[in-house]
């Protein structure tokens, strides 16, 4: 399918439904697709990512994915006061990206268009890029805060490793680079290439735990990880914030996704989203079927110990590597920053 019909698809859902709520503010467009022209293809380990604006002080849960007209659409509340500051949104990595370019959907008060006019203006000056570099860098010293050695242990994995991931989201932006979700340590390789840090990469792999392993051994627990995701999709009652990843729509993304990844050489880039799965799944099984949950835990086990995890001790000290790690990825971030031609001043 090309993204332009993709797009065509996501819009008419907008307007057939989401735009009749009596909160409805707007819509845009986000995600690894912004910036891609009509004509390209859209994977089928992709989504087209929408963003809803709601008058509501507090968004709504994310409806997540779903299929629509042979379209698998994701969609995201947010709320009106979220982007009400230019300033705020300039700061925001997660925000600023989708108002580079005019990804407008909908915009019923004019706001969303004007917002965009001037994040688009203002979105390469200095202080702004390197603002949004603080605020990645920020989240990774906040998230790995929330390591709690009490909670279970796909809460304790989940707590490291995004933070952890969020490493690749600083070199990102500095470079304007999409902050993409599941394909950020591939994005964030090409980047250390370009700029000449390519040996900065070693030390993300590292920090993940995954330099050592094989492209067969990491396909080894893509197998599990199938099997797995298919048990606790099967079962998911308890709602949580990504149940949505985990349903037989989305299996293209989780498993032939990080499938495409591995078969293309890039078996290291595949692992951190297979972990992030994995302890989704896991979360999902302890709500809804814990017998099955002791069933797949030792596939869970052996991934964890091949990237270094067998411990709550293990846990702790690899987030302390992540936090020393942090002055030598600032580093090479103002050094990307100091080159990257498309920086300047408005």
């Amino acid at each position: 399918m090309k993204i332009g019909s993709a797009r065509k698809a996501a819009a008419e859902w907008v307007t057939k439904h989401a735009s009749r709520d009596a909160g409805f503010r707007g819509a845009y467009f986000s995600g690894s697709t912004v910036g891609l022209p009509d004509d390209a293809e859209l994977s089928a380990a992709s989504d087209i990512d929408v963003v809803i604006v709601t008058a509501q002080d507090e968004a709504p849960p994310k409806l997540g994915k779903f299929i629509y007209r042979d379209t698998l659409i994701e969609v995201t509340y947010l709320s009106w006061g979220q982007l009400a500051s230019v300033e705020e949104v300039l700061t925001s990595y997660p925000l600023a990206g989708s108002f580079r370019m005019d990804t407008i959907i909908a915009d019923p008060t004019g706001h969303l268009r004007r917002l965009q006019a001037e994040v688009s203006r203002r979105f390469a000056e200095p202080e702004w890029v390197c603002r949004r570099c603080e605020n990645a860098r920020q989240k990774i010293e906040n998230g790995l805060r929330t390591v709690d050695p009490s909670a279970p242990l796909h809460d304790r994995v989940t707590a490291w490793l995004f933070p952890t991931g969020v490493t690749t989201h600083v070199l990102l932006v500095a470079a304007l680079r999409n902050p993409t979700v599941r394909l950020r340590y591939l994005a964030a390789r090409k980047v250390l290439i370009e700029y000449g840090h390519d040996h900065l990469y070693a030390d993300l792999i590292k920090l993940l735990g995954c330099t050592h392993l094989t492209p067969q051994r990491v396909q080894h627990h893509l197998d599990g990880l199938a099997h797995t995701f298919d048990a606790a999709s099967a079962v998911a009652k308890t709602p949580f914030l990504f149940s949505s990843d985990i349903t037989a729509a989305a299996r293209p993304i989780a498993i032939d996704g990080s499938r495409e990844l591995i078969e293309a050489g890039y078996h290291h880039e595949a692992v951190f989203w297979m972990v992030a799965t994995y302890a989704r799944c896991h979360k999902i099984l302890a709500a809804d079927a814990p017998d099955l949950q002791r069933t797949h835990s030792p596939a869970f086990h052996a991934v964890l110990a091949d990237i270094g995890i067998t411990s709550t001790d293990d846990l702790l000290g690899r987030a302390e590597d992540v936090v020393r790690f942090l002055p030598r990825l600032w580093e090479t971030t103002e050094a990307i920053l100091s080159a990257n031609p498309d920086i300047r001043a408005n």
